[in-house]
């Protein structure tokens, strides 16, 4: 057997390539902005360019935006100030309470720029994304004047529906997992982390361009 019938990396970036190319399409009839990036470090940059120095900068949960390793890039870089809900201090292990993560979340709602992950995105430009909490989706939808969703290729689904189940089937119960096996958080099976769920199908006009999606051609987040 060739090689070349066994490594179908090539073949799979065209496929990924191509159908971002028809969502971007898409999210411009639809008053939002898209683009598409060959790798993890494309997406990076194209994330630096779409940020200025000086702008407030905040961020939701997502593993995506970990892979890239955005949030110590942006740290390193140094030209902005940057609300981390999430963090957790590795040298002293120090673990922020409950309220004080909670009022993290809702500055990050007057942010100048959000950085986040989405659970799906359809063919047609329909971002599907589903929390535990609601403080991502709730800030994807109004507060930050501008949104950047950064999603792997794998997270295309054909219709809402598609994504509703990729959802209810494989996000929600592995990041049901990942909050129980890597923070001892007991969130039962998946539906812990299934109890708020928006479907942004555009901006409104008068805003074109505040959500901006990167489609990243790689297998990325859950």
């Amino acid at each position: 057997m060739a090689m070349g019938d066994i490594d179908l990396s090539t073949e799979i970036k065209h496929y990924y390539r191509e159908r971002a190319e028809i969502i971007i399409e898409n999210l411009k009839k639809k008053y939002m902005h898209g683009s598409y990036a060959d790798t993890k470090e494309e997406a990076l940059q194209q994330i630096f360019d779409l940020i200025p120095a000086g702008v407030k900068v905040g961020r939701g949960d997502s593993v995506t935006l970990n892979q890239l390793g955005v949030f110590e890039a942006l740290t390193e870089r140094g030209l902005n100030e940057f609300t981390n809900p999430v963090r957790t201090d590795a040298k002293t292990g120090y673990n922020p309470p409950r309220e004080e993560r909670r009022a993290m979340q809702r500055q990050v709602l007057l942010s100048d720029v959000y950085l986040t992950s989405t659970n799906a995105i359809t063919m047609e430009g329909t971002i599907v994304s589903t929390d535990g909490s609601g403080n991502r989706v709730a800030a994807m939808c109004f507060g930050p004047k501008k949104v950047i969703i950064v999603t792997g290729c794998n997270k295309i689904c054909h219709d809402v529906e598609d994504a509703l189940r990729r959802i209810r089937d494989w996000a929600g119960p592995i990041n049901a997992l990942r909050h129980r096996l890597k923070h001892a958080k007991d969130e039962g099976l998946g539906w812990g982390v299934l109890r708020y769920t928006a479907i942004i199908d555009g901006n409104q006009p008068v805003e074109e361009g505040k959500i901006h999606v990167i489609l990243v051609g790689e297998n990325l987040g859950l």
